[in-house]
């Protein structure tokens, strides 16, 4: 099961990662917890962007929450 949310998850970061690099950034999948917590890395461009919390919202975890059944969260690590 988790290696299937996990590909789910891979797959659904894949739709978004275009405009992530479009701008110089991308993202990088870390950890997936029981609770439907997705912990991810913003590299690039996106690790220090002022925007990059719109952009966990409104483009990561959007994407995550419509295309990965189980998932609540999306947080971003260092």
């Amino acid at each position: 099961m988790a290696d299937s949310m996990n590909t789910k998850i891979l797959n659904a970061l894949e739709t978004i990662r275009p405009y992530l690099k479009a701008d110089g950034g991308d993202v990088e999948l870390v950890n997936v917890k029981e609770d439907g917590t997705v912990e991810v890395k913003l590299t690039g461009a996106c690790a220090m962007c002022p925007m990059s919390q719109m952009t966990l919202r409104a483009g990561v975890e959007r994407a995550l929450i419509r295309d990965v059944p189980g998932i609540r969260r999306v947080e971003a690590i260092n």
